[in-house]
């Protein structure tokens, strides 16, 4: 709350970034409500989870809206490089708190919240037992229907599974099923914007007239430590001088978005790969 005044004061004036502000201000007053709240009651306690939903859901389009309000900021001025910097560092901490807050609240309200319409596997939001691959196929066929919408066509997926950690009786099983620990929507958003990004390369390289597109391979590795996963596209690659701004917040490769658009877009810009690098953090899980 205290940092978001120290942003430059020409980001602080963009309607985007005004509106996501009176969100987090109202969001806080709302919650210090039960700074003093008896514990013991019940009917607190439902309230607590009740407002905690409501909180979550109205900061769902913080992200697509702070990225909106920087995008703003872009177009009514020139921005140095003291002031690029600036944000961000705020943008890093914002997000990385952002991810933080709604892992707690999903966490609570889905073991002490009243629906209980969640995967009976689940520990509230984290599944003990995660299938890798089967989150991948997912995030892929959403990646994929986007494409189609957008291109009309879209490259197929390998996927090659190595898992070093799970034996049978005849010695190591390289290809065992792999699953791990963790928090399935955010595995599938990391690797939905990289499905995305890969899917917009391809077709864009080859054309999308082209009869065979080449497929997307990915590599999922398991090992003693951690888990790997490699995704492999012939889009064209990437210069080695665009290397350092595929993660800055000011940087895309795709025309900006008309606000009007309802649709979720293809492409994936600074915002969401940044983000998608701070999922990425978990020390549980390593990608390439």
């Amino acid at each position: 709350m205290k940092e978001i005044h120290l942003l430059p004061e020409n980001l602080l004036r963009m309607p985007s970034v005004n509106l996501v502000q009176s969100w987090y201000e109202k969001s806080f007053e709302e919650i210090l409500v039960y700074e003093d709240a008896d514990t013991s009651d019940p009917k607190i306690l439902e309230n607590f989870c009740d407002r905690l939903i409501k909180i979550h859901n109205r900061h769902n389009d913080v992200v697509p809206t702070m990225a909106q309000g920087v995008i703003e900021l872009k177009q009514s001025c020139q921005l140095d490089q003291q002031t690029e910097h600036s944000i961000q560092y705020f943008l890093d901490r914002f997000y990385m708190s952002r991810i933080s807050i709604r892992m707690l609240i999903n966490q609570h309200t889905s073991l002490f919240g009243t629906n209980l319409n969640g995967h009976p596997r689940h520990i509230g939001c984290i599944d003990p037992n995660c299938s890798v691959t089967a989150v991948l196929k997912d995030a892929y066929e959403n990646a994929r229907f986007l494409c189609d919408q957008y291109y009309m066509i879209s490259p197929d997926l390998e996927i090659t599974e190595h898992n070093a950690c799970n034996c049978n009786i005849s010695g190591p099983d390289p290809g065992a099923h792999i699953s791990v620990v963790y928090v399935p929507s955010h595995l599938y958003h990391m690797l939905f914007e990289l499905f995305k990004n890969a899917m917009r390369a391809v077709v864009e390289h080859h054309g999308s007239d082209a009869d065979n597109l080449p497929p997307i391979q990915v590599i999922v590795a398991l090992g003693k430590e951690d888990l790997t996963i490699k995704m492999s596209d012939r889009g064209g690659g990437i210069p080695r001088s665009l290397i350092d701004t595929l993660f800055q917040y000011m940087y895309s490769t795709a025309p900006t978005p008309s606000p009007t658009t309802d649709s979720t877009p293809l492409v994936s810009n600074g915002n969401n790969m940044r983000s998608m690098d701070m999922f990425s953090c978990d020390p549980n899980l390593c990608h390439q």
